[in-house]
């Protein structure tokens, strides 16, 4: 499990994965952080407060749904976990683009 930003190079991301070692990307891995940032933000926007309950069950909720997405794109791409995150990524920002109009 990558837990720093970007600690495995591609040469030895292509090593591991060719010795069969399953990588947890930093993409995926260091999410939370960023996850309970938008939180905020959004209690911000709207004048929220949530419980600490509340914020940990929309965190993992957020999480597990994230990691379910980037495990089956990768089993139906037969590719690592970190190809299959940026394919997710990729494809959400090629959304995004569209809607706004790009």
């Amino acid at each position: 499990v990558e837990a720093a930003n970007s600690p495995v190079t591609a040469a030895a991301d292509r090593v591991l994965c060719e010795k069969g070692v399953v990588v947890v990307p930093d993409i995926l891995a260091n999410a939370g952080g960023v996850v309970v940032s938008y939180f905020e933000w959004v209690q911000n926007l709207q004048q929220l407060a949530w419980g600490l309950p509340e914020i940990h069950e929309r965190l993992a909720h957020r999480l597990s749904d994230a990691a379910v997405a980037v495990c089956q794109e990768a089993e139906q791409e037969s590719c690592a976990l970190r190809m299959a995150a940026y394919r997710l990524a990729v494809a959400r920002v090629k959304s995004a683009f569209f809607i706004a109009g790009f």
